[in-house]
């Protein structure tokens, strides 16, 4: 059984910062303290090195099966652990899409051997797949994605009596992209009246708008609170959305929860100008005075979760006209380095960094033995030089689609190690060539 132990790290964990050392043996930690030895242990001196818990991503596209020229499972897993992301959740909009349970098996037998970072996979809900729904195992599957609102993938949910027969019968944790359709495609016939298919991207917050943000949310929201349905509204975009979450209760008691993704909380509408339909993403980057609203949610616990939403899509796709070119971009490399780039600038705490990117998510989803530094857990573990200034660049991505909406960003914080279930699967840009991810578990 292989050991590691790793030596004078300042752990960031359940909001507390301590120098320590953590020996692993085998997939697990099985010790935290000071002056720590072990015979035969590899040994990495971590000392000025933050040891956080790894990230988890509770909203990715890894594009496998059927959309593999944008990314696939092993490409976009690398980036990932090259990013400190351990554990992620992929969504079900691949092709085909994963809405009976013979399709959703065969993408956790695909990611067999092939993931390396650990891995979940949700149910897809369409307007007629209730049946299959509800054989979904609620011990080994994330939960179930409705898109609310058309999206990559043409999987839009439409009829509100499949909504409601949904959130009356599942005990599944019900994900969902909230955009009102109707005001939507409203806007767009309005813009394309004036410029025809070559909309400029910076109408797309005038097109994909607060108001069908809200509308959506809003609905969504009652219709929980109406059926008493467990419901996690993913990449929350605006100010106006933020009064439909609470932060009176701790989260393990909260029916209601809300994520938001680090391009909201990085751009603004004023980036369209330089970055153009590479920050093309449903929902839209709405303004300054969203992202500033969502900064402050996040710190008073109205959102719970940072994401990611990782959505690659080749440049000759990106580089179409506005009503051709998909939304989405590339992000599980750089989030976490982003996020501290965040406590840097005062906009955030270390210690919350943490607890929204990797205590949170293994809450709200209740991931088994994952998301703290606990003797007993999962060796799913971070280590960040927080004094190492770098650029991205195309030539440092990962991505299968290789480029970055980043690219050009220098950042003072690296990654330097990532652990997956005990594996030193990232070493200062080396990635260990055998996948390590298993499966996530979940105690429900």
């Amino acid at each position: 059984m292989e050991s590691t132990l790793i030596k004078n790290a300042t752990l960031v964990n359940e909001g507390q910062i301590t120098v320590a050392d953590v020996l692993i043996e085998g997939e697990r930690i099985v010790k935290i303290g000071t002056q720590l030895s072990a015979g035969n242990a590899r040994v990495i001196d971590a000392e000025g090195h933050y040891l956080l818990p790894g990230i988890i991503d509770d909203q990715v596209h890894f594009r496998d099966p059927g959309l593999t020229h944008k990314g696939d499972l092993e490409s976009e897993s690398r980036a990932a652990i090259a990013g400190g992301i351990t554990s992620y959740i992929d969504q079900p909009n691949t092709v085909p899409h994963a809405v009976t349970q013979e399709l959703l098996a065969q993408k956790y037998q695909n990611a067999l051997g092939r993931s390396y970072a650990n891995y979940s996979f949700m149910m897809g809900g369409t307007n007629d797949n209730l049946a299959e729904i509800l054989k979904t195992n609620p011990r080994d599957v994330a939960g179930l994605k409705l898109f609310l609102g058309s999206s990559t993938g043409d999987m839009l949910v439409d009829s509100s009596a499949a909504i409601e027969a949904i959130f009356v019968a599942t005990p599944l944790l019900i994900a969902v992209h909230c955009e009102d359709e109707t005001t939507v495609k409203t806007n767009l016939a309005h813009y394309k009246e004036q410029f025809g298919e070559d909309i400029p991207v910076h109408y797309h917050p005038l097109i994909r708008t607060e108001e069908a943000c809200y509308l959506s949310s809003s609905k969504t929201v009652a219709l929980a609170k109406k059926t008493g349905a467990r419901l996690h509204v993913f990449h929350i975009s605006t100010a106006k959305e933020l009064d439909l979450f609470d932060n009176t209760l701790p989260l393990e008691e909260k029916k209601i929860t809300a994520e938001v993704c680090i391009h909201h909380l990085w751009f603004s509408d004023a980036d369209y100008a330089t970055r153009g339909s590479l920050i093309k993403w449903n929902p839209a980057v709405k303004t300054a005075a969203d992202r500033e609203a969502l900064w402050e949610a996040l710190n008073d616990g109205r959102i719970d979760v940072v994401a990611t939403d990782h959505a690659p899509h080749t440049l000759e796709e990106k580089s179409q006209v506005y009503t051709k070119a998909p939304s989405g971009g590339p992000l599980v490399q750089h989030a976490l380095i982003a996020m501290l780039e965040a406590v840097q600038e005062g906009k955030i705490s270390l210690e919350k960094v943490v607890e929204k990117m990797a205590h949170n998510p293994a809450v709200l989803f209740k991931i088994e033995d994952r998301g703290f530094i606990r003797e007993g857990y999962y060796a799913d573990l971070v280590l960040v030089n927080p004094k190492a200034s770098w650029t991205v660049t195309k030539e440092n991505v990962l991505y299968k689609c290789g480029w970055s909406p980043m690219e050009g960003t220098t950042f003072h914080h690296q990654v330097t190690h990532t652990f997956v279930n005990g594996t030193l699967a990232y070493e200062k840009g080396t990635v260990h060539p055998i996948p390590a991810g298993k499966r996530l578990l979940f105690n429900r």
